[in-house]
């Protein structure tokens, strides 16, 4: 049958599409689509391709394994061709059953009892890689480019910490492995971190960092994206038996000192395959990378050379996907979320659509530098990426897809659910509201940080009472807690009257407190326990407090302009003046410290502690009090500017970096006779 007008040039339009996706993916490493968009193409292709014959030619991407050598790079001519799998995109069941009958067939083996046994591997989203090593050393680094020429990358691959320099053992006179180089979650997130932190631009995924870091001319900058390698598969070999199978080829390589991933299985028919997918589904997100499915081989390699090749790819092999992770959807609404720390966060409201296996309908836009950045604005047709149960993100916008009249988002002034004054503290990423305990969205987690056992310590009043205050209005704000009565707490589910008379009488009990107390409960944003008594010691009293500026507040020692201005900035909203009076007037109170001498005491000025381990005689909490109370800071962590470590029973990995820091180590009796000098 001859092809269409239509169909002949659709086909012309969709090499072109693929052709500038291949370009930005693999030439400039700035892909505008994701992978299941540039699957559907690509499938679109393959079938107009199939039921019209005449369409293909040797130009199209059908035809060539993709990539280009680039200019600036020594070519490297594979002396085994370096092909990439068939994928297989039924996500379910079904694709692992069509490759197992298709090998069964192609081997002959019809109806048969006997099972095909397979080698079943991670498929890892990286960029894939060619290690020539002769005599065991390496001689040779290239990338896959076309299928029969890429790049020469040793420079940048010798980066690579995992990748062996020597092989161990005694190795083949010449050994070519093939593997991917990969950039794991946590180096993704650090590098992106840094970058930020100097202003500079980000990578768009950790397959992108790969990427871009081996396609670089200075191998300074492959360096910095900590990249790590593992290795599947071989090319050339002389002077070697190679074992029989491909999971001994793999176990072979390991011998040779070449990193492996472990999560690999051998598995027995459709039904083992089956199994292996299901498995490493259920792991995904929680794997240090990035994959995007698992790969099936037959595992016996003399039955690999009987099944050769198809259309530049092997028979034997298969590339099973996940549902896919990245999709494109339109932004329908940008609306805001208030969180329980004040943070208002923008969240985009999307065009439904499945990601990951599940349909996605909103996306986090984290704060309005990254709204910016990324210039997501309604109406707009963007890349959504799901990762396990992680809430979904935009990962960029498809600029030519977007309409005519659309305006930037803009981050709203008055919080959404109190009307309170949003505001973006100095040093801080994120708005927030600072509404506090008057902002309803807020309300829960001040009052559970009021009521806890270092702020107030009001026994009794946990996650889940606290819970129910809210909910039936009964609490709005810390000052209502001191107005409720044990009837009233009796009513409410799991208590009693003998629980609601004693969660009143620590009621009581906690109006009698300290002023870091006070301050430390009353939540205010950067101010800790160490902060909150600093700055009760340093005023002495709360109206002295309050009436600090800025500039005063700068003058205590470890609070700079971030702390400085969230103090500031609590004191000066109405709400907060307001729930301090109430406080006050239900009868919270505390020593004042005006007049007390405020340094002759402080024989630990300066000092720096950090304890770890059970102490006998005192509580940890205790501990740190009377270390503060003398001038000491207390830390969480040991460095170089610790002065002292505190070790107690079962003292742990503090005490060994201590150790080797040089840092002073006392015991519990060391501590005692020293709080008591």
């Amino acid at each position: 049958m001859t092809a269409s007008r239509a169909a002949v040039d659709r086909a012309a339009e969709l090499r072109a599409q693929i052709d500038r996706h291949d370009y930005r993916y693999y030439v400039l490493d700035d892909p505008a689509i994701p992978d299941a968009e540039y699957d559907r193409l690509f499938r679109e292709l393959q079938a107009l391709e199939t039921e019209y014959p005449e369409l293909q030619m040797p130009g199209s991407p059908t035809q060539r394994v993709g990539g280009k050598a680039l200019d600036a790079f020594v070519p490297v001519r594979h002396r085994v061709a370096m092909l990439s799998i068939r994928t297989e995109t039924d996500t379910g069941p079904g694709g692992a059953r069509a490759f197992d009958a298709q090998i069964r067939r192609e081997l002959g083996f019809g109806d048969q009892a006997a099972s095909v046994e397979y080698a079943c591997e991670l498929k890892f989203d990286g960029l894939a890689i060619s290690l020539r090593y002769e005599n065991g050393v390496l001689a040779q680094a290239a990338t896959r480019g076309d299928g029969e020429t890429g790049e020469e990358v040793t420079q940048n691959i010798r980066t690579i910490k995992s990748v062996p320099l020597r092989l161990q053992g005694v190795p083949p006179a010449v050994l070519e492995v093939r593997g991917e180089v990969y950039m794991s979650r946590l180096d993704f997130e650090r590098y992106n971190a840094r970058q930020r932190a100097a202003q500079l631009p980000t990578l768009v995924n950790p397959r992108n960092g790969a990427a871009g870091g081996i396609r670089q001319l200075d191998p300074t900058v492959a360096a910095k994206r900590l990249l790590s390698f593992f290795a599947y598969g071989l090319g050339e070999t002389q002077g070697w038996e190679t074992p029989v199978t491909h999971a001994g080829v793999l176990d072979a390589l390991a011998v040779f000192g070449l990193p492996v991933n472990q999560e690999r299985t051998v598995a027995q028919g459709a039904d083992g395959l089956i199994a292996f997918h299901r498995a490493i589904a259920a792991k995904r997100a929680a794997l240090p990378f990035d994959i995007d499915g698992v790969v099936y081989k037959v595992n016996r390699l003399d039955w690999q050379r009987e099944l050769g090749f198809r259309t530049r790819q092997p028979r034997w092999a298969v590339a099973h996907k996940f549902p896919a992770q990245e999709e494109l959807t339109v932004v329908e609404a940008i609306e805001v979320q208030v969180g329980r720390t004040g943070a208002v966060t923008p969240v985009a409201r999307l065009k439904p659509v499945f990601v990951g296996g599940v349909t996605v309908t909103n996306a986090t836009l984290h704060n309005a530098d990254e709204v910016a950045r990324k210039d997501v604005r309604v109406g707009d047709t963007i890349r959504v990426r799901r990762a396990g149960d992680v809430i979904p993100e935009v990962i960029g916008v498809v600029l030519e897809r977007r309409p005519a009249a659309t305006s930037p988002f803009v981050m709203p002034e008055n919080c959404p659910v109190c009307g309170s004054r949003v505001a973006r503290l100095v040093g801080e990423a994120v708005a927030r509201c600072m509404g506090g305990w008057y902002c309803r969205a807020q309300r829960k987690e001040a009052i559970r940080h009021f009521a806890s056992r270092r702020a107030l310590d009001i026994e009794g009043l946990g996650d889940q009472l606290v819970a129910q205050l809210v909910e039936h209005d009964l609490v709005r704000n810390p000052a209502d807690l001191f107005s409720l009565d044990a009837a009233v707490l009796a009513d409410l589910e799991r208590m009693g009257s003998r629980s609601a008379t004693k969660v009143v009488e620590a009621l009581k009990r906690g109006k009698q407190t300290t002023l870091a107390r006070f301050l430390y409960a009353l939540g205010i944003r950067e101010v800790g326990e160490a902060t909150a008594l600093a700055l009760a010691k340093h005023f002495g009293s709360l109206e002295a407090l309050i009436a600090a500026d800025e500039e005063r507040l700068r003058h205590i020692p470890d609070i700079g302009p971030v702390v400085a201005a969230a103090v500031r900035a609590f004191f000066q909203e109405p709400h907060n003046q307001d729930l301090i009076a109430r406080l006050r007037a239900a009868g919270v109170q505390w020593p004042e410290m005006v007049g007390k001498s405020l340094t002759g005491e402080q024989s630990l000025a300066g000092k720096a502690f950090v304890l770890t381990g059970t102490l006998e005689s005192l509580s940890r909490d205790e501990a740190t009090e009377r270390l503060r109370a003398l001038g000491a800071k207390v830390a969480g962590s040991v460095s170089k500017k610790t002065d002292y470590l505190v070790a107690g029973r079962d003292a742990g990995s503090k005490l060994d970096k201590a150790l080797e820091l040089g840092v002073a180590v006392l015991d519990e009796g060391g501590l005692l006779a020293l709080l008591a000098s």
